[in-house]
C-alpha cells in the first residue's frame, strides 16, 4: 500500500544543549536520529544534556525528589505543533547503563525515545499505558538496531511515578526560547 499523496514524515527542530564536556556523549547527529524515530507529529524540541547537580536541581524543583534521574521531560505546547524539552542526566545514565550491562549508546537512544513519547502524550501512571508505552518504545528501539529495552536483562520503568510536580514559570528554564512550562515534569 503506498502512502497517500501528502502523507509525510513529521518534521523536526532539534537543538541540542550540552552542560557538560560532550566527549563521550552522543552526538548531535545520533541525537536527531533517536528524536525523529519516535516522532509522530511536527515537534519543535530542545535536548540538554546535563550533569549531577542540574539533573538533581530539575528532578528537586519539577517532581519534588533529592536526586537526580536520568531523563526528565518538559510539555511546553501540545498544539498546534509540539514544543517541549528533554534533560538527559549524563552521569546517571552513565551509572544505569553499567549497572544493566548495557550499551551506553542504546541507553541513551531508549530514553531519547521515552521522552520523546512523553511529549506526545504517552504515560506509564497505570499498568495499560505503561504497556502501550513500552510497547511502542520496544518497537522503535529495536528499530534502530538496539537491544529490547524490556527484554530480558532490561528494566521496567517503575509504575505510578509519571506526573509529579508541576511547572514553575519562574524557574530557570532549561530553553529560553520557549515559554514556562505549560505542563508537569515527566520523569
Amino acid at each position: 500500500m503506498s502512502p497517500t499523496p501528502d502523507a509525510r514524515s513529521p518534521r523536526l527542530s532539534l537543538a541540542v544543549q550540552y552542560a557538560v564536556p560532550a566527549r563521550g556523549l552522543p552526538s548531535r547527529a545520533q541525537l536527531r536520529r533517536w528524536a525523529r524515530a519516535a516522532l509522530e507529529r511536527d515537534a519543535r524540541v530542545t535536548v540538554r544534556i546535563v550533569g549531577g547537580n542540574e539533573g538533581r536541581a530539575l528532578n528537586r524543583r519539577f517532581r519534588g525528589k533529592s536526586r537526580p534521574t536520568n531523563v526528565l521531560t518538559f510539555v511546553m505546547r501540545d498544539r498546534p505543533r509540539l514544543e517541549g524539552d528533554l534533560a538527559l542526566c549524563a552521569p546517571v545514565i552513565a551509572r544505569e547503563a553499567r549497572a544493566q550491562r548495557r550499551n551506553t549508546a542504546a541507553h541513551y537512544a531508549h530514553l531519547v525515545v521515552h521522552g520523546v513519547l512523553h511529549l506526545q502524550g504517552y504515560d506509564h501512571q497505570d499498568e495499560r499505558d505503561a504497556r502501550r508505552m513500552e510497547r511502542r518504545e520496544s518497537q522503535i528501539v529495536v528499530g534502530l538496531g538496539y537491544p529490547d529495552p524490556y527484554g530480558s536483562g532490561g528494566r521496567r520503568e517503575e509504575r505510578g511515578k509519571g506526573k509529579k510536580g508541576r511547572g514553575d514559570p519562574r524557574a530557570r528554564r532549561i530553553a529560553s526560547r520557549l515559554p514556562p512550562p505549560a505542563s508537569p515534569a515527566y520523569g
